[in-house]
Parts: C-alpha cells; structure tokens; sequence
C-alpha cells in the first residue's frame, strides 16, 4: 500500500481533492487568510504538495462574500466545474454568539478550471428556506439525481449545527425542502461546541456512507458516520443510521489532534480509497483555534470491514518535517 507523505499539504484546513477524469488530482482548502480560493492540480496525490496553486476567486470588498471564505470544494457535473463555499458579509458574530456564514456557489464553463479568474462566475447564494448559518456544502449523485448535503442552524435545536440534505434542481437551487439527517447528541458531539460539519459522501458495497465532524476544533474534533442502503428513500432521515461512537479520532500516542472536516478520494491506481482530512500535531493553542494555522492537509489510505463498513483506523503519524 502506498505510502505519502503527511502532512502533504500544510496550512490548508478542509481539505477537498477531485480525480477527474483528465487524470488529473485538484485540490482546493481553506487558506488561512481566509480571503480567496484556490486550486492546484497533479497527475499524483504526492504532486499535489508541489503543485502551484492558482487563484480562481477572491472575496469582495463588502457584502456577503467578504469575510472568512471557508471550506471550497470543487465538483465536476455535467461538463462543468462548479465550487461550493461559505462566506460572511462580517467577523463579528450574532445575537447566539455564531458566525453569520451563507453557502455559496460559482460556476466554471471551460474545460481548464485554473486557466484564469475570469472563466468564473458567480451564481450567489444557495438558498435552503432557513436564514441562518450554514456551511459546508458538498453534493453528490444517486440514481441520476444530485443531492446536496450541509451544516446548518436551526434556532429551535441546542447547538451550531445539524446536517441536512435536499435533492437538488440544478447545482446552484435546491428542488426540495431540507431534510434534517443528524444533530449533535452524543457526549463526544457536544464538547467545546454542539457541532455536526464538514459532511463528505461516498458509495460502496451497496450504501452510501455520509462522514461528519463534531466539537470544537481542537483535540476533541473527531469523525461520525451514517449510512444508508442505496436502495432507500435519500431523504427520509429514519432510513439513515448513525453511528454511537466515532469513526475517526486524535491519536494521543502520535500526537495526531483533531483530525476532521474530511473528503474522499481515491489512489493513483484507481481502486484504493483515499481518506483526505486536517490534523495538527499539537494541542496548546494560543487564541482561537480558528486563526491557528497549523491545520494540515493529510492522506491516507483505508481499508473495508467484512460487513461492508469503511475501516478508517488511527490518523497516521506524520513523516515530514
């Protein structure tokens, strides 16, 4: 089994890599100014450290596409590249002490997503029926129709967010009403913040299998799971299952802390799937975690149980210095 090097990218939270079929690797993130997004791309999941990146968006100056630009990811549907975000119009937080981020999308027409900023468009928010914070978009296809899934608010549920999903009917507009999958409500959900984020989809054995992160984003940030037979209704929460306990988790033994906010990939060989996430290697944060930097980029191979289900096992320890 291959082995990288981690972390393969450093300073770069929310880490999302696409192979394409051009035979190309693109990986976008958080950088840690927050302002911009961009894009590099290898034809190896090693290359991607030395890729160039390219910037392909920058916040506006003022509005609700100013402020803390958070978690792109970069989908290909139906020959065109699209790129979902979170943005704030300010970085102060509301009347429940949150950040006031809305979901956003821009699309790109040319066959080259990197060849310039101005192959980008923008399409605005996307809208789910509730005006409150939300986050963290990422889509995905079943039965030849697209599903969206998010973080969001609800002001009536304890907590900073909930996953939903909608099908879509078109990848900027969602066709149906939200349907609410998970909230925080375990022990190790609930610590430092109620968090359910960052959700990533991917589809084996017969079932989809939806990862989240939950807790504030230090040591205690760890990975969730739901699943679903792919044969069931998407979007009735009581076909879901979730998982009591985490999947993916800090390693204290290697100094591996808070891995989350993942994305899936898959090897260089075509068949080897690929657990892409953020970690630190260190737990004394000076200030807010959030301004910390040092969320890096890792990836690692993952196997699969007998019973069909991902075995993510430990967060591997880094090999670069």
């Amino acid at each position: 089994m291959t082995v990288y090097t981690n972390p393969l990218i450093v300073q770069r939270a929310d880490p999302y890599i696409y192979k394409h079929t051009d035979g190309y690797y693109y990986f976008t993130a958080s950088v840690p100014a927050y302002n911009l997004i961009e894009i590099r791309r290898a034809k190896t999941l090693e290359g991607l450290a030395h890729a160039a990146p390219r910037t392909i968006w920058r916040k506006h100056e003022s509005g609700p596409m100013s402020q803390l630009i958070w978690a792109p990811e970069i989908h290909y549907i139906d020959g065109k590249w699209f790129i979902y975000f979170a943005a704030a119009e300010t970085t102060a937080l509301d009347k429940n002490g949150m950040f006031q981020h809305r979901m956003f999308c821009i699309e790109c027409d040319n066959a080259d997503p990197m060849r310039s900023e101005d192959d980008w468009f923008e399409h605005g928010q996307v809208k789910t029926g509730m005006d409150s914070f939300s986050l963290d978009a990422t889509c995905f296809e079943a039965n030849n129709k697209l599903y969206y899934v998010w973080a969001q608010k609800d002001p009536d549920i304890k907590g900073n967010s909930n996953l939903y999903i909608a099908e879509m009917e078109n990848p900027w507009t969602l066709k149906t009403k939200p349907v609410m999958l998970s909230k925080p409500e375990f022990d190790w959900e609930t610590i430092g913040f109620w968090v359910n984020e960052g959700p990533a989809v991917i589809h084996r054995n017969g079932r989809f299998f939806l990862t989240y992160s939950a807790s504030a984003t230090d040591e205690h940030y760890a990975m969730g799971m739901l699943s679903i037979p792919d044969d069931q209704d998407l979007l009735d929460a009581s076909n879901w299952t979730k998982s009591k306990k985490p999947v993916f988790q800090s390693d204290m033994a290697t100094h591996q802390y808070g891995p989350g906010h993942n994305s899936f990939t898959v090897g260089e060989d075509g068949k080897t799937d690929i657990l892409v996430y953020h970690c630190r290697d260190y737990t004394e944060i000076k200030g807010d975690p959030l301004y910390d930097p040092n969320r890096h980029t890792k990836v690692q191979p993952f196997t699969w149980n007998e019973d069909g289900t991902p075995n993510f096992g430990k967060p591997v320890p880094y090999n670069y210095d």
